[in-house]
């Protein structure tokens, strides 16, 4: 078990204790998208949602949700954040509401859960306000893009797509 970071001597769950680790700072970033129909585009588009202006809603969403990842994931660390930087912009050729959030803190624990959770929690805002409209919608492609800081060094996905599309 001792190659097992996560599990105690007796083989069950534990945080891990990264009192002993140096800060640094640490940045992350994720992506994700929600493909919709035409007809639900352009509601978005046009403000036409019943329940709202989806991507600001949406955008409030994913920093709550990052803000509440220990919450969520087990076996987060509670860390103070610097920054939370969620972006929405809708892709036309592709119909879809694509989503960024970057996220960064001076910490002993990375932010990579942070941003992922900040991705979903906003792509789930967006069906969930779509909903009536389209049952059918499809949350897609949550990743990591990015990452700085730490133990374990940088780390960019290599997908030229993403490079070209922040915004």
């Amino acid at each position: 078990m001792e190659d097992f970071t996560h599990f105690n001597d007796q083989g069950r769950a534990k945080m891990v204790d990264v009192g002993e680790k140096p800060h640094s700072h640490r940045t992350a970033v994720a992506g994700g998208r929600v493909l919709v129909s035409r007809q639900t585009f352009d509601l978005i588009r046009s403000g036409g949602v019943k329940k709202g202006d989806v991507l600001t809603v949406a955008q409030i969403a994913g920093i709550m949700g990052a803000k509440h990842t220990p919450d969520l994931i087990p076996m987060c660390h509670p860390i103070v954040m610097d920054g939370i930087d969620l972006r929405l912009w809708l892709d036309e050729p592709r119909l879809s509401v694509e989503i960024q959030a970057a996220v960064s803190c001076d910490g002993r624990t990375g932010v990579e859960m942070e941003a992922l959770t900040a991705v979903s929690a906003a792509a789930l805002t967006v069906y969930d306000m779509c909903k009536a409209v389209q049952k059918d919608m499809v949350i897609s492609d949550i990743r990591l893009l990015s990452k700085t800081g730490g133990v374990h060094g940088d780390y960019t996905k290599e997908e030229a797509e993403w490079a070209t599309q922040r915004r």
